[in-house]
C-alpha cells in the first residue's frame, strides 16, 4: 500500500529504526546501568532498587547459575512469579548468562506447566514458593535440574522482608506445603553467586540468539513457545523509543507496571523500554487488590501506565479513583485486547490523557501498530505501523486488498519472530518465504494508513488480554469421564471484553454444571475456565465431523 501510514507519521517519529545500536539484550543493560547508576530502576513494596544495585544483583545471580548451577549459554531458565524486584534480578541475569527466559505464568496448572516445561526443555525454574506445590507434582516429568524459589518479602529491607514473608505464609497462608528437597533459595543463589561472581562474565550473545520462549497458541490450540531473539526484542524496544520521541524524557519518567512481566506486552513496553529510558519501574504486584494498587499510584506522580482495557475499567469504577494524581501522566498505553470507547473516554475526561490503543502479538514482540502520541482523542483504530514495520492486508489468495477492504493482516518487520519453537511445521503455516507473517485477524486500512480490526478468523478467545484457544478447553472437557463431547465459544462479557461459553454433551446424566466448573478448575488456569455452560443434546456438525462454532453461537 506505498506505506500509506507514514503521512500520519508525528514529525518526530523515524521511518526506520537503527538495529545496530546494541548487540544484545545484556549490551542494552549494560548500557543503562553505565547511564543511569544511581537512578531508582525497580520499586515494589516500599523498597527501591537503582540500576547499579539491580547490576551487582543480576551479576550475583547469573554467576550462581553459571559457574554453581553449570547452566550453558542457550539452555532454557523458567521464571514463574508475579512482579516481585525478584524477576528482573532472574531476567536480566539470565540474558548476561546468555540463558533462554521461559516466562511462565504462576498461575498454570499442573498440566499447563507440566507441558511448557517439557516443550522447552527448561533445566532450571526460578518460582515463588505460593506455587512451588504446583511444580512439587510435575518436576520429575520435566528436565528441571536446578529450583530456585524465592518468597515475596525476600528482596526487601529487614525486618520488612521477614514480617511480609511471615504474613503471607502464617497468617494469610498463600504458600501452600511443598516438597523440593533439592530446590535452593532465592537468598543463598545471592550468596553463593557473590562468591563466585569475580570469575564471571557475561556470555557472548548475539542478536540473533534466541532470548525468549514465549508461549502461545498460535493459531491452534496447542501451546507453543514463539522463539524472539535479541533482535527481535531489541526492535521492538527501539521502535517504542522511536515512537515517543519528543514526549519521554531519558531518566526522568516514572512508569506503572501493573501487567505481568511474564507477558510480553509488559515485557517489553515496560520492563525493556523502561530500561532504555532509564525510567523507574513500579512493579504492581496484585493489580487486581485495587485499595492497594490505587494506594501505591498515589505515592508519587506518574508519567506512564500500560494496561488492558479490564484494568482501566477497574480503576475507573473504584471510588479512591480521585485520590491519585495524574497530572505529570504522559502516556496511557491500552493493549492485549479492544480499547472500549466507553472507557477510554472515561480515562481521557479524569485524567486528561488520551488511552492510546495499540495492536500486537506474542509472535511479534509484541508491538505492530499504535496510536500516534499526538492524537487528541479515542479513534477507535489500532494505530499505525511503528518504524521499520510493514503491514498488507491480504485477500483468501494472498493478493493485496485496496484501501478500506477486508482481509487478513500481514506483518514484516524486525520484530517478528524466528519461528516456534521446534515446530517447523506450525511455522511454515503463519510465515512466508518472504518473512510475512499471517496473523489470522481481518482488518482494514484507511487512506490516512491507519488500521482497524474487524473481526478474527481464527476461533481464539480474548479473556482480559490473555488468549484462550477452544481446542484446549475442549480437550480438557473432553477428558472427563461424563462428558461425551464438548464445543467451546467466546462471548461478549462487559468485565473482560470476552468470556468463555462450553456446550456440552453429558455421557452420564448424573453430570453436574457443579462437576464441569469444579473439574475445569483443576485443569485450567482461571481466565480458561467456561463462565457460562450449557448442556446440549447433541453440537452442530460439518459433514466430515467438525463442530461448527458458528453454529454453536445460534444455540
Amino acid at each position: 500500500m506505498d506505506k500509506l501510514w507514514l503521512q500520519s507519521y508525528p514529525p518526530s517519529v523515524p521511518e526506520l529504526i537503527d538495529l545496530g545500536q546494541y548487540h544484545s539484550l545484556a549490551d542494552l543493560f549494560h548500557h543503562s546501568v553505565a547511564k543511569y547508576r544511581d537512578h531508582p530502576a525497580f520499586s515494589n513494596l516500599g523498597k527501591v532498587l537503582t540500576y547499579v544495585q539491580v547490576d551487582v544483583l543480576t551479576q550475583q545471580f547469573a554467576a550462581y547459575l553459571i559457574h554453581r548451577a553449570g547452566l550453558q549459554p542457550g539452555e532454557r531458565i523458567a521464571i514463574m512469579m508475579p512482579n516481585l524486584l525478584q524477576y528482573p534480578v532472574a531476567l536480566f541475569a539470565a540474558l548476561r548468562a546468555g540463558l533462554v527466559v521461559v516466562n511462565t505464568n504462576p498461575l498454570y496448572t499442573e498440566r499447563e506447566l507440566e507441558h511448557q516445561l517439557q516443550d522447552s526443555g527448561a533445566k532450571a525454574i526460578v518460582i515463588l514458593a505460593n506455587f512451588a506445590t504446583t511444580l512439587e507434582k510435575v518436576v520429575d516429568k520435566t528436565g528441571i535440574q536446578t529450583i530456585i524459589t524465592t518468597e515475596i518479602g525476600d528482596l526487601l529491607d529487614f525486618p520488612h522482608s521477614l514480617l511480609v514473608n511471615t504474613v503471607v505464609k502464617c497468617v494469610k497462608k498463600l504458600v501452600p506445603a511443598y516438597h523440593l528437597p533439592q530446590a535452593v533459595s532465592f537468598k543463598q543463589v545471592l550468596r553463593l553467586g557473590k562468591q563466585v561472581a569475580e570469575q564471571y562474565q557475561d556470555a557472548d550473545t548475539r542478536q540473533e540468539d534466541v532470548a525468549f520462549l514465549q508461549y502461545t497458541g498460535g493459531t491452534t490450540g496447542v501451546a507453543k513457545g514463539a522463539a524472539l531473539t535479541h533482535r527481535n526484542l531489541l526492535a521492538n524496544m527501539l521502535q517504542a523509543d522511536a515512537w515517543t520521541k519528543g514526549c519521554l524524557e531519558y531518566g526522568k519518567e516514572t512508569f506503572i507496571t501493573a501487567l505481568p512481566l511474564y507477558h510480553v506486552f509488559a515485557l517489553t513496553a515496560n520492563a525493556l523500554f523502561a530500561l532504555e529510558l532509564g525510567a523507574k519501574n513500579v512493579l504492581i504486584t496484585n493489580p487486581r487488590d485495587l485499595p492497594a494498587f490505587l494506594k501505591e499510584l498515589g505515592k508519587e506522580p506518574f508519567t506512564f501506565i500500560t494496561g488492558v482495557n479490564t484494568l482501566y475499567n477497574a480503576l475507573l469504577n473504584h471510588p479512591d479513583i480521585g485520590t491519585v494524581d495524574f497530572s505529570r501522566l504522559k502516556i496511557s498505553l491500552g493493549g492485549g485486547m479492544a480499547v472500549q470507547k466507553a472507557v477510554a473516554e472515561r480515562w481521557q475526561a479524569l485524567t486528561g490523557s488520551v488511552l492510546l490503543e495499540a495492536y500486537g502479538l506474542t509472535e511479534t514482540s509484541p508491538a505492530v501498530c499504535i496510536n500516534p502520541v499526538t492524537l487528541r482523542d479515542y479513534n477507535g483504530m489500532i494505530g499505525l505501523p511503528i518504524p521499520s514495520t510493514e503491514v498488507s492486508v491480504r485477500d483468501v489468495d494472498g493478493n493485496e486488498c485496496g484501501v478500506g477492504e477486508a482481509g487478513e493482516l500481514w506483518i514484516r518487520g524486525p520484530q517478528v519472530m524466528q519461528g516456534y519453537w521446534q515446530r517447523p511445521d506450525e511455522t511454515a503455516k503463519v510465515m512466508t518465504d518472504e518473512g510475512w507473517l499471517k496473523t489470522g485477524d481481518v482488518a482494514v486500512i484507511n487512506e490516512q494508513g491507519f488500521v482497524k480490526l474487524v473481526d478474527r478468523i481464527k476461533d481464539m478467545v480474548l479473556v482480559s488480554g490473555f488468549n484462550v484457544y477452544p481446542n484446549e478447553v475442549e480437550d480438557v472437557l473432553a477428558s472427563h469421564p461424563k462428558i461425551l463431547e464438548a464445543g467451546v465459544i467466546g462471548v461478549p462479557d462487559e468485565h473482560s471484553g470476552e468470556a468463555v461459553k462450553a456446550f456440552v454433551v453429558k455421557k452420564d446424566d448424573s453430570l453436574t454444571l457443579e462437576e464441569v466448573k469444579a473439574y475445569c478448575h483443576d485443569q485450567l488456569t482461571a481466565y480458561k475456565r467456561p463462565k457460562h455452560v450449557v448442556f446440549v443434546e447433541a453440537l452442530p456438525k460439518s459433514n466430515v465431523g467438525k463442530v461448527l462454532r458458528k453454529e454453536l453461537r445460534k444455540l
